[in-house]
């Protein structure tokens, strides 16, 4: 009888930015940089939702642009920075989406929140002056199942005003 066995996957090292902070860690060949990012680093506020890209819960910046974190391989951010929800407040103060979303209540479950302010702020990164149908289109790959759009639109059209006087990620 013929056994086959199934290859090991290789472990590798890299290193990255991670909020402003160097990291150097252990990686699975083609492991999800979620994975990574919530096991590995304790970085939970990162969700896990659909792990095929189509929902956006699981978004990051990978420098300053949005991607989703469950269809990224950790090896892509070696020597790269990747800022995560728990990464875009300052010391002192919230990033001005996290702070639009508070005062417009543009959550209600939450979970989708952190991928929404991530897109967000990839997009505005992009586009620091959009229209309303703009953001509609930016952020059109997030889901929320809570309903709160119109919300979410006003918060996005706040922050980037304040975004084009001041903060820049």
């Amino acid at each position: 009888m013929l056994f086959h066995s199934t290859p090991k996957k290789m472990a590798q090292r890299i290193k990255f930015k991670l909020n402003g902070n160097s990291v150097g860690v252990e990686i699975k060949e083609d492991e999800p940089l979620l994975d990574v990012l919530r096991s590995s680093l304790n970085k939970t506020g990162t969700k896990f939702g659909c792990g095929l890209g189509y929902c956006g819960s699981c978004t990051v910046l990978i420098n300053g642009k949005a991607a989703r974190s469950c269809m990224t391989t950790a090896d892509f951010v070696e020597g790269k920075e990747v800022v995560t929800i728990e990464g875009l407040a300052s010391e002192n103060d919230l990033h001005p989406i996290q702070q639009a979303f508070i005062d417009n209540d543009a959550f209600q479950c939450g979970f989708c929140t952190p991928g929404m302010i991530m897109t967000a702020a990839g997009f505005l990164n992009e586009n620091p002056a959009p229209s309303r149908q703009e953001i509609i289109d930016g952020m059109e790959e997030n889901l929320c199942r809570c309903g709160t759009h119109g919300r979410i639109i006003k918060s996005i059209q706040e922050a980037s005003e304040v975004m084009k006087q001041d903060v820049k990620l």
